[in-house]
């Protein structure tokens, strides 16, 4: 275990100690069988803001190697929680994160609640454009790995790009990818296959429309219903 990821593991060790506070969800709703810390969100969400305020100075040699060490040698959910928010938190260093590394640190992710934790609205459009060529591929490996949690990563790390930048290379992949796994039935692909053609109504709404009319029938159902209301009321 990396000793910044062993400094972190104490805060959240004390701060569950204090906490008086159960889950809300059990693992088995995130869909996977690690064990958590009792801490909601937002005091995750301090733990991580205040250690960055302690550590102004991380390299981003440091910063590669703890969330190494987080995804890669954790014991709880928690902890692999927690390096979402320093993602989250660290724009500098995350924009000069290889997408590769991704790829390493979904092998010790399961479920949708680890998965989006790394995923949703974790990397900008601006921090993929800057090395497009990188990002595409990872997607497009994603999408035909053999480990659904990584193809459920390959829609749900576009959501952010495709709602917040009308790039048509955004949109372009998101439908290839959907393409590639519409057939299947699992919730982690339907619902991440629903989610993705829904973020896209802002910016690219025609192209759902389209898309959603030639493929009805072969979409998910849950998906075809979902994009179809959406895009008649604006509404989730």
């Amino acid at each position: 275990m990396d000793k910044l990821h062993r400094e972190l593991l104490s805060l959240i060790k004390k701060e569950a100690r204090n906490n008086a506070i159960t889950s809300k969800h059990s693992s088995a709703y995130e869909g996977h069988q690690d064990k958590s810390y009792k801490l909601t969100n937002p005091q995750l969400r301090k733990i991580a803001s205040l250690w960055l305020k302690d550590h102004q100075d991380l390299s981003f040699r440091e910063f590669v190697n703890l969330l190494n060490s987080l995804y890669g040698k954790s014991d709880s959910s928690t902890e692999k929680y927690a390096a979402g928010f320093l993602l989250e938190y660290s724009p500098s260093l995350r924009k000069l994160l290889q997408p590769k590394l991704l790829d390493n640190w979904l092998n010790s992710l399961t479920g949708w609640g680890q998965v989006d934790s790394l995923c949703q609205s974790r990397f900008s459009a601006s921090d993929m454009l800057q090395n497009w060529d990188s990002w595409e591929s990872l997607l497009e490996k994603l999408n035909g790995s053999n480990n659904i949690n990584k193809r459920r990563a390959s829609l749900v790390l576009l959501t952010k790009a495709v709602r917040d930048s009308d790039d048509k290379r955004f949109a372009n992949l998101a439908i290839r990818n959907i393409e590639m796994l519409k057939h299947e039935r699992e919730i982690l692909i339907t619902k991440a296959v629903s989610w993705l053609l829904r973020e896209m109504i802002k910016n690219h709404k025609t192209l759902v429309s389209n898309y959603l009319t030639q493929n009805k029938d072969s979409l998910p159902k849950i998906a075809a219903r979902e994009v179809s209301r959406k895009l008649l009321t604006g509404k989730k």
